[in-house]
C-alpha cells in the first residue's frame, strides 16, 4: 500500500498506476501567466482609455468587467462537476477560445450593451482558464504532492500583472485601446489554445475512493457545517481582501502621498505575494487546515488594520504592503487546498467551485461597496477599520471549519 504522506514518483495518483503528463505543469504555468495577464489585468490598465474614447461612464464599465467575474464563480460550479468527470483537457481548451472570442466582442462593441455582453461571455472563459480548473487538474495528476505542484503554478501566475500590466500599457501608448485587445486576443490565442489541447492529454486518473469526511458525496459535503462556515470565512475574507486592494490607492491620496508613492506601495504586494506562495508548504507541513485558515485570515485582518493605523513613514507602509502580499498569495493556495485538506479528492472540482463561488462574487462586489461605504463612513481610514472587523468576523469562524487530527506532510519545495 502506498503511503499517502510520501510522494509517488511519477505517479498521478499516488499509487502508481499511472505516469503525470510532464508537460502539464509547464503549461498550467505559462497558460495561467497569459490568460490572467490578458483577460482580468489588461482591463484595469485600458479601462481609462476606454472611457475617454467611447464616452462611457466608467461606473458602467467596470460594472461589465465585475459582471464578467460573477459569471465566472456561478458557472465554475457547473464547470467543476465536468472536471471531475472529463478532465482539464476540452474544459480548458475551450475556456481559451471563449476568451479570444469574448476580447473580440470587447474590442469591437459598438456600445455599452455589447461590451457588457462581451465581458459576461469572458466570465464563462475565467471559470474554464483561471486558477480553479488549473487546481483541479494538478491536485487529481499530482496527488498527493499537489501542494508543490499549486505552488509552481500560482508562483508563476503571480507574474501575470508584472509581465501584462506594462506590455499592456506599453500597447496603449501605440494604438487605440480596441487594437490593444484585438493584439491581446491574438496572444492569447496563439499560446493557451495549442498549450491547453497539447499539453493535456494524459488520461484522466479516477477519482480517488471517498473518504469518510466525504463519504456522504460531493451533495452531502456541501451542505454540511463545517462546508458552509468555511465559505462564509472565505467569503468575509475575500470581501475584505480586494476591498483593501482596491481602496488602498485611494487611501494614501488621501493621507498626502504622491499617485506614483501610492502605486509603489500598491505594486509592492505583488512581490510579497509571490514570496509568501514559496512558504506555504512549510507552513503545511506544521500545522493543521484549520490552524493555518484562522491564523492566516487573521494576519490579513491586522495588516488591514495596520494601514489603517499607519499613516507613515513611507518605508513602514511599504513592509505593511509586503507583508499583506505575503498573506493574500497564502490565502490563495489555502483556498485552493482547502478541499483536499478535509474531505479527499474525490470531488475537488465540484466543491472547489461551491466553495469559491460565493468568494468569488464577494471579490467582484467588494471594490463597488468598498468605495460606497468610505462615503458615509467620512473616508478610507475607517473603512480599513470596518474592513478589519470584517477579516476577524472570518477568522473567528475559521476553528468551527472542520480538523485535521495531525499536521500534513508536504514534501519541501
Amino acid at each position: 500500500m502506498t503511503d499517502l504522506n510520501t510522494p509517488a514518483r511519477g505517479a498521478a495518483t499516488g499509487t502508481g498506476d499511472r505516469s503525470r503528463p510532464r508537460a502539464a505543469l509547464p503549461a498550467l504555468c505559462v497558460t495561467q501567466i497569459v490568460s490572467w495577464g490578458i483577460v482580468y489585468y489588461a482591463f484595469p490598465v485600458l479601462n481609462p482609455q476606454i472611457t475617454a474614447a467611447t464616452g462611457w461612464p466608467a461606473g458602467a464599465t467596470t460594472a461589465a468587467f465585475s459582471l464578467g467575474l460573477v459569471v465566472s464563480a456561478l458557472t465554475g460550479i457547473r464547470v467543476g462537476r465536468i472536471l471531475d468527470r472529463r478532465g482539464p483537457r476540452v474544459v480548458m481548451t475551450a475556456g481559451s477560445v471563449l476568451g479570444v472570442v469574448s476580447l473580440l466582442i470587447v474590442a469591437t462593441a459598438p456600445n455599452v450593451p455589447v461590451f457588457i455582453a462581451g465581458w459576461a461571455l469572458a466570465g464563462l472563459a475565467m471559470a474554464a482558464t483561471f486558477y480553479q480548473p488549473a487546481f483541479a487538474a494538478l491536485t487529481r495528476w499530482w496527488a498527493p504532492d499537489h501542494v508543490r505542484a499549486l505552488t509552481v503554478v500560482t508562483l508563476a501566475g503571480g507574474l501575470a500583472s508584472t509581465v501584462f500590466a506594462p506590455l499592456t500599457a506599453a500597447l496603449a501608448d501605440h494604438l487605440s485601446w480596441r487594437h490593444t485587445y484585438l493584439v491581446l486576443a491574438a496572444v492569447l490565442a496563439t499560446i493557451t489554445i495549442p498549450a491547453h489541447a497539447l499539453a493535456l492529454r494524459a488520461p484522466w486518473p479516477d477519482a480517488p475512493t471517498a473518504t469518510a469526511h466525504a463519504g456522504a458525496g460531493a451533495a452531502g459535503v456541501g451542505r454540511s457545517r463545517p462546508f458552509l462556515l468555511l465559505a462564509a470565512a472565505f467569503t468575509l475574507s475575500a470581501f475584505a481582501m480586494y476591498a483593501v486592494v482596491v481602496a488602498l490607492v485611494p487611501l494614501l491620496l488621501e493621507r498626502g502621498y504622491s499617485t506614483s508613492q501610492a502605486a509603489w506601495v500598491l505594486g509592492i504586494g505583488g512581490a510579497g505575494q509571490t514570496l509568501g506562495r514559496t512558504l506555504y508548504a512549510a507552513i503545511a507541513r506544521r500545522t493543521t487546515a484549520t490552524t493555518r485558515t484562522t491564523v492566516l485570515i487573521a494576519f490579513g485582518a491586522l495588516t488591514t488594520a495596520a494601514f489603517a493605523a499607519v499613516p507613515g513613514p513611507y518605508a513602514m507602509l511599504i513592509t505593511v504592503s509586503i507583508v499583506a502580499g505575503m498573506v493574500r498569495g497564502n490565502l490563495t493556495l489555502l483556498q485552493a487546498t482547502a478541499i483536499t485538506d478535509r474531505w479527499g479528492t474525490a470531488h475537488y472540482g465540484r466543491l472547489s467551485g461551491l466553495l469559491a463561488a460565493p468568494a468569488t462574487s464577494a471579490a467582484a462586489l467588494a471594490p463597488f461597496a468598498g468605495a460606497a461605504l468610505a462615503v458615509p463612513l467620512g473616508g478610507y481610514e475607517p473603512l480599513f477599520f470596518l474592513l478589519a472587523i470584517v477579516s476577524v468576523a472570518a477568522a473567528l469562524i475559521a476553528p468551527w471549519t472542520g480538523t485535521a487530527a495531525v499536521p500534513r506532510r508536504v514534501p519541501p519545495l
